[in-house]
């Protein structure tokens, strides 16, 4: 057995069975390896930041790591952005990293480059394997740092001959070491909080916005009156009728202050005190009240779900029903004003257990608040800010929830960064409605523009506009194998998202505004 063969079996011994890969010649032994280790599913993609925004969405929805495949130090440089919102999301994800083999390396090839360095910023855990015989050892790592709690991005760079090489082992699979309890005087202090008549806010992250954590906080907001937050920056939440409220802070800074102004105390679980997006010589960074009192129940890195369950005991909140989010029954969209109908078909159209995708923060802004009485569901969004996360993402998710519904939201300008990933969408033949408001400029840019200069220039102005030429997003859609349609009404719209749900198929709409 060879290095490579027994990192694949490895790898899936360990739950990590699904690999989005973008290799070249130094990976090409372990693209020959996926032949003797049926259960590794490699999933083609070809853009490494679809790879890496795709094992984000994976992880979301099912817990586990995802691994993916790149070919030497380029082929990762062009991943970490998307890597960066992993990181923020702060999932499980396992990167193979191809690299020359050790006795070529001295050499200094053309594509010679310090892996370790790239992959530094973005990895909690990184390892060079050094030959064919330890190579499962060190798969076997990678998965236990990459689930070590709350979830950590594990880099593994594979020399060429250690893949190729004779003498490679299976190795059984290691156990991440459990995530610390908060003190019981944590537990204490924010009993005491909550129980003093100060308006308080739960600001719930680390993986606690699904589930029974998410029930656990619904509890406690039911039994003291605080009410439930969640970072604009979340990673997965489940909305829709049946499930607790809970309410996302503004993106704007202006608006963040404004829904934060009434909170005199603030418990952080698992997720960090909300600030805003960028320093800004006329906005505070901080959005909370001066006077706030901000106390930790836990750390991201700690128990947050176990600190819920402590929490509800202390309250003795076990049988206290939590607000639910109740349903609303659909109302048909009509008129020419799409934008302000787009919200209304979705919540109206929404099937019971899909998935959204959001990456549309200024055209999509109104489409949280529409659907919260919708149809149960989950919300994925952009957890670290960098733009081209929407299309990857839904297709991690779409492949990790088989048979489950998904609807992504993208503006013109983040679909353009990685739409290869709709390629991978046509190739797995994935169920996914991908809506594009097609504003043809940066549209955020534009207000941030606005609010930083007085009046600005024609030139500055014409920097952020993505026309002309106009990017015909129908036939680049269909280019890349997946049926398209443009809607300019709401009654289109409404059509044509009825239909692309239906489709059980991957479909494009562009949106013109």
């Amino acid at each position: 057995m060879n290095g490579a063969e027994s990192l694949l079996a490895t790898l899936v011994n360990a739950g990590v069975d699904v690999c989005f890969a973008n290799p070249g010649t130094s990976e090409i032994h372990l693209v020959d390896a996926l032949d003797r280790c049926p259960r590794m599913r490699a999933v083609p993609v070809l853009f490494e930041g679809v790879a890496t925004g795709a094992a984000d969405g994976y992880a979301r929805m099912t817990g586990k790591p995802a691994c993916t495949l790149f070919h030497l130090g380029p082929g990762l440089s062009n991943a970490l952005a998307n890597l960066h919102n992993a990181c923020r999301a702060q999932v499980p994800m396992v990167n193979l990293v191809g690299d020359h083999a050790t006795f070529h390396r001295p050499l200094d090839p053309p594509l010679a480059s310090d892996i370790e360095a790239i992959a530094l910023p973005f990895s909690r855990w990184q390892w060079s394997a050094r030959r064919a015989e330890t190579l499962g050892v060190d798969g076997a790592r990678a998965v236990a740092a990459a689930c070590t709690a709350p979830g950590r991005i594990a880099t593994l760079i594979v020399p060429a001959d250690a893949a190729w090489g004779e003498g490679g082992e299976i190795v059984a699979p290691e156990s991440p070491p459990p995530p610390p309890a908060p003190k019981a005087h944590q537990i204490a202090d924010v009993v005491r909080l909550l129980t003093n008549g100060a308006r308080t806010a739960i600001v719930l992250g680390a993986h606690t916005t699904q589930g029974p954590s998410l029930v656990a906080a619904g509890r406690i907001a039911a039994r003291t009156g605080a009410k439930l937050l969640a970072p604009f920056t979340f990673g997965r939440m489940e909305r829709g009728a049946g499930r607790p409220v809970v309410e996302r802070i503004a993106y704007v800074t202006e608006m963040a202050v404004a829904q934060l102004a009434e909170f005199r105390q603030m418990i952080l679980v698992g997720a960090p005190a909300p600030v805003s997006f960028f320093g800004s010589p006329t906005r505070p960074s901080r959005v909370t009240p001066e006077d706030c009192n901000i106390v930790a129940l836990a750390s991201a890195q700690e128990d947050s779900a176990g600190a819920l369950d402590a929490l509800v005991a202390a309250l003795d909140a076990q049988k206290v029903e939590p607000a639910l989010q109740a349903y609303e029954p659909p109302r048909a969209p009509h008129g020419d004003m799409i934008m302000s109908a787009i919200p209304a078909a979705v919540s109206a159209l929404l099937p019971e257990n899909a998935i959204v995708v959001d990456e549309s923060i200024t055209s999509g802004r109104g489409l949280m608040a529409a659907t919260q009485g919708a149809a149960a569901h989950d919300w994925l969004v952009n957890t670290g800010g960098s733009i081209g996360i929407g299309v990857p993402l839904a297709v991690g998710a779409s492949l990790a929830c088989p048979g489950r519904p998904v609807i992504c939201f993208e503006g013109d300008g983040s679909f353009m960064y990685t739409l290869q990933g709709l390629w991978t969408a046509a190739h797995e033949n994935l169920p996914i409605t991908t809506v594009i408001f097609a504003n043809r400029t940066y549209a955020i840019l534009k207000l941030e523009l606005a609010a930083a200069a007085n009046n600005p220039g024609p030139r500055a102005m014409k920097a952020l506009d993505l026309a002309p030429p106009a990017i015909d997003f129908v036939a680049l859609s269909k280019s890349l194998g997946v049926a398209a349609t443009r809607a300019t009404t709401a009654e289109e719209f409404a059509l044509a998202l009825r239909r692309g749900i239906e489709s059980n198929a991957p479909n494009v709409i562009e949106v013109p505004l």
